[in-house]
């Protein structure tokens, strides 16, 4: 029994640090690959899809929309600007329309799709995403893709100021009012000045407890801005949206 029981241990170990191995890896796994980058069109995912670029080949970005098509699922994007912003990256958009009861089929189907046209990776902007049950982590398993978050477990505030620093331009066009922001931040670009703001008032500088959502019109991903008008403020619980529209040339 004690000699099972040993060996258990050890079992359990080697298994926990190549769980951990496996985990370092998320960081690194898109480097000299070709990767498909699930895209918010937020400062996030942006960042992320930098560092695959600078380190790897994005073959294209992954969206899911509402049922409509309309918007993005996520941030209620419109889908003007989703293509606008496609446009000025120079990549497709891999994009399919679902509720949140087909959402994981069809994001499955649309990984498996980027596989056949290359993909090895699935890159992600996800910081704090758990080490345990990791969902992007269980639907990459199951099409047979890598994972990478080169932004995880970074700290906030150095992600951001990064962010800024490579010369990205980002509209809050969401925020939480319960959680401290005003409606006055709609349509704030992040600045280090505007982020040293949030901090004072106890708000995180990423939003990563749901406090804001952005939306990227320039940086160096894009080979032109994104030319936006603001519409009228929508509210809706605790929320306030800023809708942006595509200003037309």
């Amino acid at each position: 029994m004690q000699a099972f029981f040993i060996e258990f241990v050890k079992i359990s170990f080697i298994l926990n640090q190549l769980n951990k191995i496996m985990q370092d890896q998320w960081k690194s796994n898109a480097e000299r690959r070709k990767s498909i980058v699930s895209f918010s069109g937020g400062k996030d995912s942006s960042l992320a899809l930098y560092h695959a670029m600078q380190t790897g080949t994005v073959i294209g970005l992954i969206m899911m929309l509402e049922e409509q098509g309309q918007r993005s699922r996520s941030h209620a994007m419109p889908l003007e600007i989703i293509r606008a912003q496609a446009e000025a990256i120079g990549l497709p958009v891999y994009m399919a329309s679902s509720s949140w009861a087909d959402y994981e089929s069809k994001f499955i189907a649309l990984l498996d799709q980027a596989k056949q046209h290359g993909a090895e990776v699935l890159v992600t902007g996800d910081l704090d995403m758990p080490q345990h049950g990791c969902w992007h982590d269980r639907v990459t398993q199951q099409v047979g893709l890598k994972l990478g978050m080169p932004l995880w477990l970074r700290p906030h505030k150095e992600v951001v100021e990064e962010f800024i620093n490579l010369g990205f331009k980002s509209v809050i066009v969401t925020v939480n009012l319960k959680l401290g922001m005003k409606v006055e931040d709609l349509g704030k670009i992040l600045t280090l000045d505007y982020i040293q703001k949030l901090e004072s008032r106890g708000i995180d500088p990423c939003g990563e407890g749901g406090e804001f959502h952005t939306t990227v019109i320039d940086g160096p991903i894009f080979n032109k801005a994104i030319p936006v008008r603001r519409g009228d403020i929508v509210y809706h619980e605790e929320y306030a949206f800023l809708p942006l529209k595509l200003e037309q040339n």
